[in-house]
Formats: C-alpha cells, sequence, structure tokens
C-alpha cells in the first residue's frame, strides 16, 4: 500500500539527493517517487548501474521511473521481468524491489488520480554520443507501436485522465530559453514533442508532469520538474 507519492526531475545517477531527501522526511518502502526519465539506472549496463541500484536498493523508497533518452529500455534488459503494479505494467529486477520502470501507455491508479506514462525523447547529444562511443540508443524515442497504445489507452478513457506523466513535454510547452547553446535546433527531432502536442490538445487532463529539459518551471497545468521534489498532485487537481 502506497504512504506519499513524491514526484522529482532527472536523476542521471546521482542519488545523492534522493537520499537526502529519504533522511529529511523519513521515508519508508511504502513511499513512492516518481523519476520523470533519465533515472541513470540503466546507463552504462555494467558494474556501474549495479553500484548504482545497489545504493539505491539500500534507500528506504520506492522509485517509479519514465523511461528518458539517456538509458535503456528495461524491456530489453534480460533481468527484467513485467509484473502488474497498481492497475499497470511495471518492469522490475528480483533484486532490485524498490526500482521500478513504468510500461509507455499504462495507466495507473496513484491515490484514486489515472495516471498514464509517456516516456522517450530525442537526445540533442546524439551526435557527440555515437562520435565518442558514449551509450546511445536508437529507440529512446516512442515508436509507432508505443503512441498506438498510449493512444488507444486514452480512447478507453475517452480522453480523460488525471495525470499525465511524461519525459519530455509537447512542443508548445518546450523551455526554449535553457536550449543547449551551439545545437542547430532545425537539426533536432521534435517529433515526439509534436506527437505530444496533438495529445495536449485533445485530452481533458488535471496535471501534467515532465523533465528532461534540466529547468523547474509551471506553465498552466504543465509543470517541468528538475533538481526539486513536490508531492504528487498536491492541491493542483
Amino acid at each position: 500500500m502506497i504512504k506519499a507519492i513524491y514526484v522529482t526531475g532527472d536523476t542521471h545517477g546521482e542519488f545523492g539527493r534522493v537520499f537526502n531527501f529519504c533522511k529529511e522526511f523519513g521515508t519508508s518502502l511504502n513511499d513512492v517517487l516518481i523519476i520523470l526519465g533519465d533515472a541513470g539506472v540503466n546507463f552504462s549496463g555494467g558494474f556501474r548501474d549495479e553500484v548504482t541500484k545497489r545504493y539505491i536498493a539500500s534507500m528506504p523508497i520506492t522509485l517509479f521511473c519514465i523511461h528518458g533518452n539517456h538509458e535503456q529500455r528495461p524491456a530489453a534488459i534480460p533481468s527484467y521481468e513485467s509484473m502488474d503494479w497498481h492497475g499497470g505494467k511495471v518492469y522490475v529486477e528480483k533484486r532490485y524491489p524498490n526500482i521500478l520502470f513504468g510500461k509507455d501507455g499504462e495507466i495507473f491508479d496513484f491515490d484514486g488520480l489515472k495516471t498514464i506514462v509517456i516516456g522517450g525523447a530525442y537526445s540533442v547529444d546524439k551526435p557527440l554520443r555515437l562520435a565518442y562511443g558514449y551509450p546511445w540508443w536508437e529507440d529512446e524515442q516512442p515508436s509507432a507501436e508505443i503512441k498506438q497504445r498510449v493512444e488507444q489507452r486514452l480512447d478507453t478513457c475517452g480522453w480523460k485522465i488525471d495525470v499525465v506523466l511524461s519525459h519530455t513535454t509537447p512542443l508548445k510547452y518546450e523551455p526554449v530559453e535553457v536550449f543547449m547553446s551551439g545545437i542547430d535546433q532545425s537539426k533536432v527531432d521534435k517529433s515526439t514533442e509534436e506527437w505530444l502536442g496533438r495529445i495536449e490538445e485533445k485530452l481533458n487532463y488535471g496535471k501534467w508532469y515532465c523533465g528532461h529539459y534540466h529547468t523547474e518551471k509551471i506553465i498552466d497545468r504543465l509543470e517541468l520538474m528538475f533538481r526539486n521534489f513536490s508531492v504528487f498532485c498536491a492541491s493542483d487537481l
């Protein structure tokens, strides 16, 4: 049973602030922290990932992670299994039961709020990663199959949902003021943001959380998060 739900932005494998948060608020494994993508848990595919997971496993909290762009999809990692959790499907490793990854397109029941997960984004540093042999995954963005699944699930809800959890934002909410200098935006693949924009225009929703841009900003019903922590949907609906 979930005791409390919190939300934060990208961690990129740096969980010191999460550890401090747990200590300050006296959390337990019955508390859930949503990470809005790029958790940095499945980044290198080697010993470094294992060290990170062991560290998280020692924390008194359950992580619920959205798929980002700088990490491998858990469905492609043999050690992960799918299981039912609060009305939706998650991926989990038996060794680390407090690290969960929400499956894209699944709708979860969080404190009675219908919450859909839509992960993935384009890596603007893709050319650099390829040039220097850094990890990059071709399936970082949602596939046509994932997009279809998301829209079909929204069809079943009559396009009415309480909360959306995504990694990137609908196109019109992009925080252009924090775009990386030196990046030619005309060469950035914004197909995921464009698709989310079409969803946002059609969807009747209460709150939308996203990460990805390493900034903290509230626009209308959408909240971009990074290092800050919030209580899930506190007084927002």
